[in-house]
């Protein structure tokens, strides 16, 4: 009876830890967990506050939300509200890898400096001179990632 709680418990353990490592790999987070135990998604950066004029804004892990195994933070509850009432729509496409990286094949970072949004849709890219190049044909880009992105997206990133 013992052997059985034991490989239980053993069980339970490991789920928790398969989310985080599975997130890894479909999601652009950073290094380390959350307060909950998650990885962080948009290396802290408000996802709501990218569809906003000013500046992208820093969240702060009060405001914090899950999403598919990722915590995300947010500047303010609205924003956090705003997330939660429909997550998928805020979230960087790709996981929050480059854009351009994806389109060639590769999971590269996304930094909230080098974004665009296209049709409600947020693409992130890796540095300004990879954004610039974006810019030159971004349907191709675009349209190039949609189709490489089924093929990488659960591939670690050491494989691709």
């Amino acid at each position: 009876m013992t052997k059985f709680y034991v490989i239980a418990a053993m069980s339970a353990a490991l789920l928790c830890i398969v989310p985080a490592a599975f997130a890894a790999d479909e999601y652009n987070v950073s290094n380390g967990l959350t307060l909950t135990g998650n990885p962080l998604g948009m290396h802290g950066v408000d996802p709501v506050s990218m569809f906003k004029a000013e500046a992208p804004a820093i969240g702060n892990a009060e405001f914090t939300s899950a999403h598919d195994g990722v915590d995300y933070y947010f500047a303010s509850a609205e924003t956090k509200a705003a997330f939660d009432a429909n997550p998928d729509s805020m979230l960087p496409q790709f996981g929050g890898f480059c854009a351009f990286g994806v389109y060639v094949g590769k999971k590269l970072d996304g930094d909230v400096r080098y974004a665009d949004i296209v049709d409600g849709k947020l693409y992130l890219f890796v540095n300004k001179t990879i954004f610039d190049k974006y810019l030159e044909d971004r349907e191709t880009v675009i349209s190039g990632a949609f189709g490489k992105w089924p093929g990488i997206e659960t591939t670690p990133i050491a494989d691709l």
